[in-house]
């Protein structure tokens, strides 16, 4: 790579953002186009966000993912929202055009495109449990309320915050019906045989944490289970649901599609099919990365 002073930078924010990979998958894609970019990552503590981000606009970089804890955080900072961002009330893609920041989101799209690839799963008609009820956890009830989901539950520790999040989509999307509970194993044994999809849209399991309240004995044989966080290791979630005989895929296909999107906005260019899941999985060997798509 021949770094110079008409080298573009693009970059991610996030805290922790050790463990991302999105800097190995952009790079390979902004080099494979033949594009004088680079893309780094940057430890952005919460306290620090604001300057962060006043920081594209001082450094002329050409924009940015956001990642774990700022995807909700940041929207004042922000000159303008996309507005399937404003709807979802996350960001994790900026665009810096001329010192105008516009936030987008791509976790939507990028989900549909990991469900569909990675577990052959379509949203219309289907039944889907959110674990979470965090900015990852808006963009999944967006795009699966939108893709024709009949029902979507959200499991939070804190259930007043899972209520307040379905209860500001209600008459959003009125064809869809809506369920808030607690995350514990009783309050969980009662939606699972319905259940479709389970989706773990929390940061559990980056640090190895798994979640030991699931009831898998009421999960229904046809449901599938994805787990957002990516590891070089199988997350405890993909591992237990692999345990109990479920076709399951971590978070890879998701970073990947998500960052296909991003890559678009920031070049106007779309990436090399196929480039950045090959990248990844030649960055983490094959053997070492669990995913199931049959």
């Amino acid at each position: 790579m021949n770094i110079t002073g008409e080298t573009r930078v693009l970059g991610i924010f996030g805290d922790p953002v050790r463990h991302s990979l999105s800097p190995v998958m952009q790079n390979a894609a902004l080099q494979r186009a033949g594009i004088d970019a680079v893309y780094l990552p940057f430890r952005v503590r919460s306290e620090e966000l604001a300057g962060a981000v006043q920081s594209l606009r001082a450094l002329n970089l050409w924009g940015v993912n956001v990642t774990i804890p700022h995807k909700e955080q940041v929207l004042p900072y922000l000159d303008a929202l996309d507005p399937l961002a404003a709807r979802i009330g996350a960001v994790n893609t900026i665009v810096n055009r001329d010192g105008l920041l516009t936030g987008f989101n791509t976790d939507a799209p990028g989900l549909l495109a990991s469900l569909a690839e990675d577990l052959a799963f379509l949203p219309v008609g289907r039944r889907v449990l959110l674990l979470g009820a965090g900015g990852a956890t808006r963009a999944a009830l967006v795009a699966l309320a939108e893709a024709g989901a009949v029902w979507i539950g959200v499991a939070n520790r804190t259930r007043v915050r899972g209520e307040q999040l379905v209860e500001n989509f209600r008459a959003v999307f009125p064809g869809t019906e809506f369920a808030a509970m607690g995350l514990s194993t009783a309050e969980l044994a009662g939606v699972f045989p319905a259940v479709d999809l389970v989706i773990n849209s929390t940061s559990l399991g980056l640090h190895g944490e798994g979640f030991d309240v699931l009831p898998w004995h009421r999960l229904a044989p046809r449901a599938v289970v994805l787990d957002m966080v990516y590891s070089a290791d199988s997350t405890p979630l993909v591992a237990m649901a692999r345990e109990h005989g479920y076709r399951v895929a971590d978070g890879l296909g998701m970073l990947v599609g998500q960052g296909e999107e991003a890559f678009a906005l920031w070049t106007g260019r779309r990436p090399e099919p196929g480039l950045m899941k090959r990248t990844l999985y030649d960055c983490l060997g094959v053997q070492n990365w669990h995913l199931d798509s049959t």
